[in-house]
C-alpha cells in the first residue's frame, strides 16, 4: 500500500474506495485464514474473535464463513464492546505506577520478536 501510494499518489473519489475497500478484503482474507487455520493446527473446534479488529464487519463475517466451513464455531463480541486495548493498558500502567512498580530504565525492545 505504501509503495502504491508513494509511486500513484492518493486517489480521490471511487478509486480511492476501491482502494481502500481492496485493502480491507486483503487484510480480512489474510487474518480470517490464519485464524481458521490456528484453530485447525491446534485441534479447536472455537475461536474467539475480539479486539478493536473484531469491530470490522468484512472480517468477522469471513471469518465465521471460513471457520464455518471447517465445523468451528466463531465466538464474536457486539461491535461496541470490541475496542482496542491500548486504553486498558494505560490504566494497568497507571495502577502499577501509583503502586510503586517501576520497569527496567532500559528496556529492550524488538519489532521482529516472535513468541516461541
Amino acid at each position: 500500500m505504501r509503495n502504491h501510494l508513494r509511486t500513484h499518489g492518493v486517489p480521490e473519489g471511487q478509486p480511492l474506495a476501491d482502494l481502500c475497500a481492496s485493502f480491507q478484503e486483503a487484510v480480512a482474507d489474510s487474518l480470517s485464514r490464519k485464524v481458521v487455520a490456528a484453530a485447525r493446527a491446534l485441534d479447536r473446534r472455537h475461536v474467539v474473535l475480539c479486539g478493536g479488529v473484531a469491530a470490522n464487519s468484512r472480517l468477522r463475517s469471513l471469518t465465521r464463513e471460513r471457520a464455518a466451513e471447517r465445523d468451528i464455531e466463531v465466538h464474536l463480541p457486539p461491535p461496541a464492546l470490541c475496542t482496542d486495548n491500548g486504553a486498558m493498558i494505560a490504566v494497568a500502567g497507571t495502577e502499577a505506577w501509583r503502586r510503586g512498580e517501576r520497569g527496567e530504565s532500559s528496556p529492550v525492545v524488538d519489532a521482529a520478536w516472535r513468541p516461541e
